[in-house]
């Protein structure tokens, strides 16, 4: 087909087109002109949304955002460590107070080099003195090593390099065999400033690494100003006042009243979950034993509260203050004539004959009508250097315990009386018993006919064993088998229980033991119970035992805070609160048991009963004593090879309206060796002379 040339086409085509693309064109810029003037007015009222809340902000809100952002920039910081409150008695005297003291302290700060620290530990050395005789080899090689890091380096073989590299040995290998190889002549070269800068250091880097040490303690005005004075070119040290606990009768109840951790030991490591758990620091100082301890709480200080800013300003928002005061139950003067009575005493024992293996005696005076604490002593000897010191062991009270024996008695009178056993008024024989396969078991002499009155008055041992039979559900013939029932243990221990025995007293001390029972329940064990002969008490046990029987039959805790008292310049005189007496149980039994053991106590203080001479009859006392078998190891062997007896005594007085209970006890008084009848009598001195100054004071 051929192709049509100059092919023209018509005019009226050409024309529509134009149009049509003409057209075209115009809608879409009106399209875009519309989005532009929509998009124009979107933009200006986003301005002007912007621009209104920037004005908000700035503006009408400008102190609000201020606030904000200076708190984010901001922390809280406790100060330093504040006083403790102080430790009274019951008078008002003052027992423990807090001594300021000038200290020079550092606290690392971010950035700081070793090399930073030596050369500050230099000039601090020049300013001030310091005891060295502190510092160790080591530490003072470990200064060399810092100083001569070339030298230090080449004192590794090539070997050994390899080997850390192949990590064959450990770095802290490294390190000691560094210290090794720092010779006596290196050290030599070393003078008193070195070493002193030393020992400086060393106090800076001891202990966690951000914590604030105490480099010196009791600083001299001199010294104190002078370090002041350089405090910029010692960056990290300061110069503060800090404080001691100060004990104005020295040693007098001094265990009991507890310790406080040192400024630079902070928190002890044994105790650390416990105090970090409520929300203490790691270089806090905090009561770590007994007194101090029990009632850190009370005692701690406040610390002041600063406002600290990213312009580096502290701005106090909270003053420190001194921990409230606390008045003790004791009596700080009968305590001190207490504590050198039993000094005196326990001394002099070891005069007397056959006391080869006595050692200790314990004091407690108490309140039995409230279970508050007049005074509590333990006195030990130890032998040391071929003569005996006396230590104190007064923890011994609530941690120790003896085979009781006869005080008990008063207790068992109760479960007999409870479970039928025994009646009032009962008459019984003092013969010996003997049981089939065993030795005779006796009071310490034949005693004729008695009743349960004269049975304490005289404390005897038969009497009791009858009412365990009767409480075992035996039936006893002499020479013949013995059963019991076995939950006649469960029956005594459980009455003994409401007294105070083989169970906590709740004393408000930490530590406190509880003695050890017997597991044994053979028949012939019972009737050593029934005597004190079986399970072991502490003596606070037995004095709150003897608190229960005075009072009619309340166990009252024991205790030695009386009052705690706001922090003021003046001594005690805001009360926060004091101390009311706790009952922690009434004793289940009738009165008139209870009636009838006091009349037994106090025929036992009366002319012709075991107590009799150990108070005088003009303080009108009841009590009882106790005589008891135990065997000990003498030789360090871990085997009990010898019998001894120890001797135990409370009462209170005067027996018709108690105020006073005098506990008195003397472990491995004396030995029961064969042919041996001499005995000390050092718990009967240490009770008339104790009772003596009590009522000296009160009377």
């Amino acid at each position: 087909m051929k192709q049509v040339k100059n092919m023209k086409v018509p005019a009226r085509k050409i024309s529509n087109k134009k149009y049509v693309r003409c057209k075209r064109k115009r809608e879409i810029k009106e399209q875009i002109e519309k989005r532009y003037k929509v998009l124009s007015i979107i933009i200006i009222l986003v301005m002007i949304i912007l621009g209104g809340k920037l004005f908000y902000i700035q503006v009408a809100k400008h102190s609000y955002y201020v606030e904000k952002v200076t708190k984010l920039t901001e922390n809280i910081k406790e100060g330093s460590s504040t006083p403790r409150g102080r430790i009274y008695d019951r008078n008002g005297k003052l027992i423990v107070d807090n001594e300021a003291i000038k200290v020079i302290t550092y606290k690392r700060t971010s950035g700081t080099k070793v090399s930073d620290e030596i050369k500050m530990a230099y000039a601090l050395a020049q300013m001030i003195d310091i005891d060295i005789s502190k510092l160790k080899e080591t530490e003072l090689k470990n200064f060399w090593i810092l100083n001569n890091e070339n030298e230090a380096q080449n004192k590794i073989t090539k070997e050994e390099w390899q080997s850390l590299k192949e990590r064959r040995i450990a770095s802290s290998d490294i390190k000691n065999y560094k210290i090794e190889r720092v010779t006596e002549e290196e050290l030599s070269k070393y003078n008193e400033l070195d070493k002193k800068a030393a020992y400086i250091y060393f106090l800076m880097n001891q202990g966690y690494a951000y914590n604030e040490k105490i480099i010196k303690k009791y600083v001299t005005d001199l010294e104190y100003a002078l370090v002041a004075s350089n405090l910029d070119k010692l960056s990290g040290f300061d110069t503060k006042v800090d404080w001691d606990r100060v004990y104005k009768y020295g040693g007098v109840f001094r265990s009991i009243l507890g310790n406080v951790s040192t400024s630079e030991s902070g928190i002890p490591y044994e105790l650390k979950d416990y105090y970090l758990s409520k929300g203490y620091s790691l270089d806090d100082r905090v009561g770590t034993s007994y007194l101090e301890y029990q009632y850190e709480d009370i005692l701690k200080g406040k610390k002041a509260k600063y406002k600290v800013s990213n312009t580096d300003n502290n701005v106090l928002i909270e003053e420190g203050s001194r921990g409230n005061d606390i008045m003790l139950t004791i009596d700080i003067e009968l305590q001190k004539a207490i504590e050198e009575i039993l000094e005196r005493e326990v001394v002099k024992a070891k005069s007397d004959p056959n006391t080869r293996y006595y050692n200790k005696s314990f004091v407690i005076v108490s309140n039995p009508n409230t279970g508050e604490i007049y005074a509590m002593a333990g006195k030990q000897l130890v032998m040391e250097n071929g003569e005996y010191k006396v230590y104190d062991f007064t923890p011994g009270i609530i941690s120790s315990s003896v085979v009781a024996g006869s005080i008990v008695k008063g207790a068992s009178h109760i479960v007999g009386y409870n479970t039928g056993a025994l009646k009032i008024g009962e008459v019984r024989n003092d013969s010996c018993i003997k049981v089939a396969g065993t030795p005779k078991k006796c009071s310490f002499k034949y005693l004729g006919n008695l009743n349960d009155i004269t049975a304490l008055k005289q404390s005897s041992n038969t009497y009791q064993f009858h009412t365990a039979i009767k409480v075992g559900h035996g039936t006893y013939a002499y020479n013949k088998p013995l059963v019991l029932d076995e939950s006649a243990f469960n029956t005594y221990r459980k009455t003994f229980e409401e007294f105070g025995l083989g169970v906590k007293t709740e004393i408000d001390l930490p530590n406190e033991k509880l003695g050890v029972k017997g597991t044994s329940t053979s028949p012939g064990l019972l009737l050593d119970f029934a005597i004190g002969q079986y399970d072991t008490y502490t003596p606070i046990q037995l004095n709150q035992y003897m608190n229960t029987i005075a009072n009619g039959g309340k166990r009252l805790k024991p205790y030695l805070l009386k009052a705690i008292y706001e922090p003021t310049s003046d001594a005690l005189t805001k009360v926060v609160s004091e101390t009311e007496p706790k009952v922690l149980n009434t004793i289940n039994t009738d009165d008139k048991y209870l009636e009838r053991v006091k009349l037994g106590f106090k025929a036992v203080m009366e002319y012709g009963g075991t107590g009799s001479g150990y108070i005088s009859h003009s303080y009108k006392p009841a009590g009882k004593t106790g005589t008891s078998q135990a065997l000990i190891d003498t030789d360090g062997d871990g085997k009990v090879d010898t019998e001894t007896l120890s001797n135990t005594f409370s009462a209170y007085a005067p027996y018709d309206n108690p105020v006073v209970n005098f506990t008195v006890i003397s472990p491995n008084m004396f030995s029961s060796e064969r042919g041996s009848n001499t005995r000390s009598y050092v718990n009967i001195r240490i009770a008339k002379e104790v009772s003596k100054k009590f009522f000296e004071i009160y009377q």
